[in-house]
């Protein structure tokens, strides 16, 4: 079954530089912001199937605005700030979101924190947290797609002018599998999702130096990207690793843990949901599974944040080794 291309959508050259600085999610105090979720659902006209899912989250964010890390009596939110970084995490037991145990982390890079965005690649599989320290960087989510036997990307990236990798076509597509419709862009400290084109090599006409394919594409410019229901890549639950971009420029890295009895994961439909509800004007899917992991190096924190599923045991040592990463690191002064 051949899948249906998402229009084309391409920043031009003259704008790739610009970054939108208007938006309710621009404040000072950060994007959870209670004043500024209520005005989200206002204007975006949420109140529809996923009501119970943004009371649970709008909760939560309610906690975070007052400085509150206590742990409620169903779930635990809790906040940290690492150094410039700003780490929240929400605990939700099976009555509050989405009729499931969850654990997610959400990392948020504002573009006044002094941290900008890279990618890492190597040529064997490496684990996350070991590329994070090779670079000398502060935090670290897992990349795009990979061969698991061959090691190298199956989507393509290009590190600093230089292509890594190059997009495998499925057995049921001619140039690109359903996972290679978007693209995370990087230049300097800005950071764009984009839709793509069609045909296999199209990333190559891009003008940035760093280029990341993956997918599918969850949100562009506030608006929900199709998804298909005939696949269990998206329906059924599991870890999931995402990028979100604020209306204000910061990005957000958001890990789900998945496929334990205390973290079930998400449906790709929960997951858009999810990153809609807090706020994304642009969110994009990228590797998942057992590859999911949030590895962390500030604020007096070093180790991986989140629960990787590899060693079936619901604690922090089961990473998987994988071929490409984000990297969260200092900007150069």
């Amino acid at each position: 079954m051949k899948h249906n291309a998402f229009s084309t959508k391409i920043l031009s050259t003259e704008n790739k530089g610009k970054i939108q600085k208007s938006g309710v999610c621009g404040s000072k105090k950060g994007i959870f912001d209670l004043r500024a979720y209520l005005e989200i659902i206002y204007f975006c006209g949420m109140i529809r199937r996923g009501f119970l899912t943004l009371c649970a989250i709008l909760a939560t964010l309610a906690v975070f605005a007052q400085g509150d890390n206590t742990t409620a009596s169903r779930g635990s939110r809790t906040v940290d700030t690492l150094d410039g970084l700003v780490l929240r995490t929400m605990t939700f037991d099976g009555s509050q979101v989405f009729g499931s145990n969850q654990a997610v982390f959400i990392l948020e890079v504002q573009r006044s924190s002094g941290y900008s965005l890279r990618f890492a690649h190597e040529e064997r599989r490496t684990p996350t947290s070991a590329m994070a320290l090779k670079n000398g960087a502060a935090a670290a989510v897992n990349g795009s797609f990979f061969d698991m036997e061959q090691h190298f990307p199956i989507c393509h990236l290009r590190i600093d002018g230089v292509d890594k990798g190059e997009n495998t076509p499925g057995k049921d597509t001619v140039n690109r599998k359903y996972y290679q419709y978007g693209a995370i862009c990087i230049e300097g400290d800005s950071v764009f999702i984009v839709k793509t084109d069609s045909s296999r090599r199209w990333e190559e006409t891009l003008p940035f130096s760093n280029v990341m394919t993956a997918g599918p594409l969850l949100i562009k410019d506030h608006v929900r990207q199709p998804l298909r229901g005939d696949r269990t890549f998206v329906t059924k639950r599991h870890n999931r690793t995402a990028l979100g971009i604020l209306d204000s420029g910061d990005v957000l890295l958001v890990v789900a843990d998945g496929r334990f009895r205390q973290a079930e994961g998400l449906t790709l439909f929960e997951l858009q949901e999810f990153m809609e509800t807090l706020g994304c004007r642009d969110a994009i899917n990228l590797d998942g599974g057992g590859s999911t992991t949030l590895f962390l190096n500030a604020g007096g924190r070093r180790g991986v944040a989140n629960h990787p599923s590899d060693n079936g045991r619901f604690d922090h040592y089961g990473e998987r080794p994988v071929s490409n990463a984000i990297m969260v690191v200092k900007k150069q002064p």
